[in-house]
Parts: C-alpha cells; sequence; structure tokens
C-alpha cells in the first residue's frame, strides 16, 4: 500500500465544503484485500456506483483474468482527515510496451466503468479537486485510460466528466421497470407486436415442454454455462471476430461469481435459461445492484429453434423476474441492436477519458483519441447508411400499397 498526503486545498478553490468531504489523503492501494475494508464501507453508504464496481464482482475478476493479463490493482482511495473514504477508483495497471497505462478493472466484462463514490463528495467535487489527485498520480503511470463511462448514473452526474474527455462510439441502452408486468408490456409494444411473440411461443412449444429457470446451484451453473460457451462460440466463429468468453479464466471468473451470493441472496452474476425438454435453446446472463439489473451476455442455440426467437423469449422471462423483485431499471449493455429496443429504448450516452500524467503518456492520449474518433466516425456512417436502408424499404412499402 502507498500513502500519498495529498495538498490541502485552499478554501477559495475547493469545492468540497464539509468537514467531513474534504480530501486530506490519497493512498494508492496495491492489494484488493488491503482495499476491501474501504471499498465496504463505500458500498454500504450512499454510494454511486455501478454494480460492475462491487469489491466482490471485480475480486473474482482480477483473480481469474486480470492477473493473468498482466493486470495488477492500482487502486485509487480518498479519505477525510477523519479518515472516512470518500471515493475509490478500481483500477488496474498494466504495461503497453515501454508505458504504464491504469485503466478500470473489469476489462471488457463490465459494460459501464465508474468509480465508487459517497454520493454526497460525487455531487461537490470540482475539476481542481481531481486534477489535484491526479498530479499525485505522476510518476506512477503514464496515461489514464478510462472507457465506457456513463455521464449519469442514478440520478447523479459523473464526476469524471468535469475533465477532458470524447464520447464514446456506443451508447448504454436500459429502460424503466414498473411493478406491472404485462402493463409495461403493453406500453411497450402494440397487438401486433404481442399477437406475434405469442405465435413463436407456441411455436417453440410445438417442439417440446419450454421451461425457464434460473440457475440455483453449482450443477444448475455448470449446465447453463456449457451451453452458454458451446452456442456463444458457434456463432462467434459465424461472424469472424474474436470471441472474448474464451480464454479459461473467463469461465472461472463467471462461474465462481454465479456461485458466489451477495447480500439479499442474489447470485454475483445470475443465470438464466429458456429450455425445449431437455435442451438449452437460449441463456441471458446479469448483475444486480442499487435497483437496476444489468444483462451482461446472451446466446442462442443456432438450430430449427433460432427462427422462433428464444432468446427474445427468454429476455421476456427475465424482465418479468425483475418487475417482480421490485427493480426500477433493466439494461441491456452498450451497442445497438433491435432486440434491445423491446425493453431499452433509452439511449444513455458514454464517454472515454485519455489523462496524460507524462510526456510519452501525451503521446499516447493522442493516438488513442485518433482512434476513437475515426471508431466514432465510421459508426455514424454506418449507422446512417442502415437508416437510409430502411427509408428506402419503407418508401418502396408504401409505393406498393399506394
Amino acid at each position: 500500500m502507498n500513502v500519498l498526503a495529498l495538498r490541502d486545498f485552499s478554501p477559495s478553490n475547493r469545492a468540497l465544503k464539509g468537514a467531513d468531504d474534504r480530501i486530506a489523503r490519497v493512498e494508492i492501494i496495491e492489494d484488493m484485500a488491503a482495499a476491501e475494508p474501504y471499498w465496504r464501507a463505500l458500498e454500504e453508504a450512499d454510494s454511486l456506483c455501478t454494480p460492475y464496481q462491487r469489491y466482490d464482482f471485480l475480486r473474482l475478476w482480477q483473480r481469474h483474468v486480470g492477473s493473468a493479463n498482466g493486470i495488477t490493482p492500482f487502486i485509487v482511495a480518498g479519505f477525510s482527515a477523519e479518515g472516512t473514504p470518500l471515493f475509490l477508483w478500481p483500477l488496474g495497471r498494466r504495461r503497453l510496451g515501454g508505458l504504464r497505462l491504469a485503466e478500470f478493472l473489469g476489462g471488457k466484462h463490465a459494460n459501464f466503468n465508474m468509480a465508487v463514490w459517497r454520493r454526497d463528495v460525487a455531487e461537490r467535487i470540482g475539476a481542481d479537486d481531481l486534477r489535484a489527485v491526479l498530479e499525485r498520480l505522476a510518476g506512477r503511470i503514464d496515461l489514464l485510460r478510462l472507457t465506457s463511462q456513463p455521464l449519469t448514473w442514478a440520478g447523479a452526474t459523473n464526476p469524471f466528466g468535469l475533465l477532458p474527455h470524447l464520447r464514446s462510439a456506443n451508447y448504454g441502452y436500459s429502460g424503466a421497470l414498473t411493478s406491472d408486468y404485462d402493463a409495461l408490456l403493453r406500453a411497450r409494444t402494440n397487438s401486433a407486436t404481442r399477437k406475434k411473440m405469442r405465435k413463436k411461443e407456441r411455436a417453440l412449444a410445438a417442439f417440446g415442454p419450454v421451461r425457464f429457470e434460473q440457475a440455483e446451484n453449482d450443477a444448475d451453473v455448470r449446465r447453463v454455462l456449457d451451453a452458454f460457451f458451446k452456442q456463444k462460440s458457434a456463432r462467434m466463429r459465424v461472424l469472424g471476430i474474436p470471441d472474448a468468453f474464451a480464454p479459461p479464466g473467463v469461465r472461472r471468473f463467471i462461474e465462481a461469481a454465479a456461485n458466489e451470493h451477495v447480500e439479499g441472496g442474489a447470485a454475483l452474476i445470475e443465470l438464466y435459461a429458456l429450455s425445449v425438454g431437455d435442451i438449452i435453446v437460449a441463456t441471458f446472463g446479469g448483475t444486480a445492484g442499487g435497483g437496476r439489473f444489468c444483462g451482461m451476455f446472451n446466446s442462442i442455440i443456432q438450430d430449427r429453434f433460432a427462427a422462433e426467437s428464444p432468446g427474445e423469449q427468454l429476455l421476456t422471462h427475465v424482465v418479468r423476474r425483475c418487475c417482480e423483485r421490485g427493480l426500477d431499471t433493466f439494461d441491456l449493455g452498450i451497442g445497438e441492436s433491435s432486440y434491445k429496443l423491446l425493453f431499452c429504448s433509452d439511449a444513455e450516452p458514454l464517454f472515454d477519458s485519455h489523462l496524460p500524467l507524462s510526456a510519452a503518456g501525451r503521446l499516447l492520449s493522442i493516438g488513442y483519441g485518433i482512434a476513437a474518433r475515426c471508431k466514432r466516425t465510421i459508426k455514424v456512417h454506418i449507422m446512417l447508411w442502415a437508416l437510409a436502408r430502411f427509408l428506402r424499404r419503407q418508401r418502396a412499402r408504401l409505393s406498393r400499397a399506394i
């Protein structure tokens, strides 16, 4: 553990006003266990963070995935003069050539990245406060690369949005839930869509008894994950893209998280499946916290069952379960896809920060910035092209109708 004394902020410049929310010192912690007491204290307080930044989630990710990829914890925690934790940045450090990068722990398996803040601190902290913390990291890292950050979360603004940033190429997609699932479905669909959904349910049931289940024990977890990894691998081969779930450590991480239960009894990663007879035709996994369910991954079988949209049918069961639990928000992560619009039509803006802390880091941040802008431009053009195709099809249908 490295303890760095942070200079006193002058009252005229400080955004933080109260005696107990003044940043008196900063610690850089290079061990997950050493950070646990502060992390949990923030989680148990009125804190601002996503389910992906909980200690238990990232502890397992670092053990099974991060360490295997040369990532070491680089956790930045801020404290008041009384020793109360005010914030915790769950970062990991890795080497890129001769440079040292700090990024959010969780990698590709965290859809949203955010620090853990005491809510009142997040509401009052200023850009000068953040820059003062960053100054104390110089010499230990060359670049702070923070991607897929939500601009807002749970009604509060993300403090890192006060620093220079770029809009991400992708949006996050979410939707509000209600306690009455049937009313929600009626609000989200028209009668023709619901009729089509019922028809597909009947068609799938014609193959055999359909069963929705949540993995409740180790045997269930292994069975659902066996189906998920086979289905996901087959899909990635068809698309010709790398499979982020292929490394052995990823399965160990998900399996460990699915067998670990948090306060309230829910699994850290919840697994769901839809079966026809004894064949799992679709899987879904996600994590919940703070009244929100975050979808992480899904898969469907690629055979005769696929035409009946088993993934969409499974999704309706999962959303119904979330409504019954009293959750208020459901999200399906980042990236556009037509199936997301059924329940997640709210596009949440994301941003990326490339904050250099050395001359070499400044050059690298320029490279990352250029790459991000190119990606966003390409994505916008693809979306415009898809919209143009859609409008042409609609015009053709209208012409035929006339």
